[in-house]
């Protein structure tokens, strides 16, 4: 598999990029703009859903459903539709599903839907989801060169966390104001809002690959395809796995933390265990992000990946709430081990093939995340929750030490003297 890359000027020894140097790009902040209100708006829709089939309904269970149901099919956007956001213009890609996403709400808000027929419509458009964020995360690399990358990739993460906090936060607002139709309504503003950004921000790109070597591969084989060959690839394969599997299995421990603390006893709550958590990935990117040089970082990143695994082995003593939540942040920070594989997955995928290889990352990671959530929840049916959080973190620490020579970066060695 030949590998190209449009990432130029800057190698791994330059100085880290700054904040000045990401967001004096025009196109980024507009990006970095949009996705926000997209994030906030997925956020307060899919919360005024839940809380209209329940109101329309009585049932627990639909609620819940109708608050998942927007992310269920990314799973199967990734394996059947990746091959658009590479055969599509990204530009008129990202627009098109958010004039879709405005159409849906408009429908839902209008209240002609009855509960069941919601959660389809929203299933069937979830669908191009993993293919609009796919187009959305390989423009990045077009838009910001060399390290300046890197960082934006950190801030969109950042920015991802703090952005469904606020959306929680305008969604609990907007449903006590004007209850969840309204809700749906404003939602639909922001579609319109990140629809607009776009087209008027960003520039026309043409398609990075076209539909097939003939023209006429469907899209669905296409995705296929690409999908084996990239994973085929030794590289792009360890890469993946490098960034899907640490990080992803201690989300195994995230998700018996209310378990955990509700066996702590009263007045333990598993929300400043999960807020400490989203506290040491937002602080591990901005340091590991910003303040550390390019080639150091790279250095660094089968280091921090240990980081993830071996606070989590502490659980099996069952510490307290607040050493718990020590525990919890410190291990998180090491997500940021991920940002010293970034440039390398960039380099190591075809240009061609730079959206389905993003969509093909985010949606394995989706798929390793559900898996270990799943997995440590039965866990805890037979055993307590602080053996099966340290369980996590020996999991992730045994897949950091299978990876290490994929996690380390290659040293180019120096010619021979002479030459």
């Amino acid at each position: 598999m030949t590998t190209t890359s449009t990432v130029g000027a800057s190698d791994a020894t330059d100085r880290p990029a700054t904040f000045r140097d990401v967001f004096a790009v025009r196109e980024f902040r507009v990006l970095f703009a949009s996705f926000g209100v997209f994030l906030i708006g997925e956020t307060v829709k899919m919360l005024a859903l839940s809380v209209l089939v329940y109101e329309r309904t009585g049932s627990g269970l639909l609620a819940a459903l109708a608050y998942v149901t927007g992310f269920l099919p990314h799973a199967l956007g990734g394996v059947f539709l990746l091959a658009l956001a590479d055969r599509w213009p990204p530009r008129a890609l990202i627009v098109g599903y958010d004039l879709l996403r405005l159409a849906t709400v408009a429908v839902l808000a209008s209240g002609v839907l009855s509960p069941g027929a919601m959660l389809g419509l929203v299933a069937v458009v979830g669908l191009f989801g993993p293919v609009s964020s796919a187009s959305r995360a390989a423009l990045l690399p077009e838009i910001l060169r060399g390290d300046a990358y890197v960082l934006g990739r950190s801030l969109l993460t950042m920015a991802s966390g703090g952005t469904q906090v606020a959306g929680f936060a305008v969604g609990g607002l907007l449903l006590a104001l004007v209850g969840p139709y309204g809700a749906l309504w404003l939602t639909a503003a922001t579609c319109a809002l990140s629809a607009l950004l776009v087209r008027v921000g960003l520039r026309a790109r043409p398609a990075r690959a076209r539909a097939g070597t003939a023209g006429r591969e469907g899209a669905v084989r296409q995705t296929w395809r690409v999908n084996r060959a990239l994973l085929a690839d030794r590289r792009v394969r360890g890469l993946l796995l490098a960034q899907w599997l640490p990080g992803s299995l201690l989300v195994g421990a995230e998700g018996v933390a209310v378990p955990y603390a509700a066996g702590l006893g009263p007045g333990a709550s598993a929300g400043v265990l999960l807020m400490a958590g989203a506290f040491g990935m937002l602080v591990g990117d901005l340091l590991v992000g910003r303040f550390v040089a390019p080639a150091r970082r790279e250095r660094w990143t089968p280091w921090l990946a240990v980081l993830l695994g071996v606070p989590m082995l502490v659980f099996v003593a069952r510490p307290a709430l607040w050493p718990a939540a020590v525990l919890f942040t410190v291990s998180t920070a090491g997500f940021a081990y991920q940002l010293g594989l970034a440039r390398r997955f960039l380099d190591a995928v075809p240009e061609a093939r730079r959206g389905q290889a993003f969509g093909l990352l985010s949606t394995g990671m989706m798929a390793v995340q559900g898996g270990a959530a799943a997995g440590a929840g039965a866990l805890t049916e037979v055993l307590a929750p602080g053996v099966v959080m340290a369980l996590s973190g020996a999991a992730s620490l045994v897949c950091t030490l299978a990876l290490w020579r994929v996690l380390s970066p290659v040293v180019a060695k120096p010619p021979p003297l002479g030459r």
